[in-house]
């Protein structure tokens, strides 16, 4: 089972989030969603949320 964990509010973002999530070694999966304007839903394996999270952290923050 998949499981959202962000959700990028542009195309580029969630590219370059699933970019270096796979370089870590996580499989991800970008969906897009149409609310009001487009966005895109990072998700990953339920299993791995909790490491993800912690990588997820760092990237956010460069």
């Amino acid at each position: 089972m998949w499981t959202v964990i962000y959700i990028a509010p542009t195309a580029k973002i969630a590219e370059r989030i699933q970019k270096r999530l796979t370089e870590e070694g996580f499989l991800v999966r970008v969906r897009p969603i149409n609310l009001t304007k487009p966005q895109y839903e990072i998700l990953v394996p339920s299993g791995e949320v909790q490491e993800v999270q912690e990588v997820l952290g760092s990237i956010l923050h460069l």
